[in-house]
């Protein structure tokens, strides 16, 4: 099964070691890893296309969701509270750059994250509270016609690519 087009899909899932506490993701998807070999796929990290390192200190979205961060009325924090929200936005418009110049048709994003996820969010509060939600670099991708799937809408990624 080959993808009709490019897709961006977050590095963790890849076995990168770029999430905020030095860890990978790694999805168990051996076509994932076939669509990278074949080069249909272009790796993203966000957070550290902004400029973030890794380790990094957890960072939640308070006072909305990537919609409202986007424009301006919700800020990414970290956990020590530090307002981290240009990090972000510069990571997500970096990344919609990429996604532009490798003419991906849609994004393959790890849940919950604040700057990758698609669905689902942690609340702002560091309780482990997910809600309904979305990240700054989904926001902004679905923003400008690029659909953004997370882990666990496997098949409706390929539904939509294939």
């Amino acid at each position: 099964m080959i993808p009709r087009g490019k897709i961006l899909v977050s590095a963790c899932f890849l076995g990168h070691p770029v999430r905020y506490d030095g860890q990978a993701k790694t999805l168990d998807r051996p076509l994932l890893q076939e669509w990278n070999a074949l080069g249909y796929l272009t790796l993203a990290c966000p957070e550290l296309a902004g400029g973030l390192p890794v380790p990094r200190q957890a960072a939640e979205i308070v006072g909305g969701q990537g919609l409202e961060v986007l424009n301006g009325t919700a800020e990414v924090f970290n956990r020590a509270g530090y307002n981290v929200s240009s990090y972000f936005l510069e990571g997500a418009h970096k990344t919609l750059q990429m996604a532009l110049h490798h003419g991906v048709i849609a994004a393959f994003l790890k849940q919950r994250s604040p700057s990758c996820g698609t669905r689902e969010a942690y609340d702002g509060t560091f309780s482990g509270q997910v809600i309904t939600g979305i990240g700054v670099t989904a926001a902004l991708l679905q923003q400008k016609g690029i659909p953004a799937f997370g882990e666990d809408q496997w098949d409706k990624l390929l539904s939509f690519v294939t």
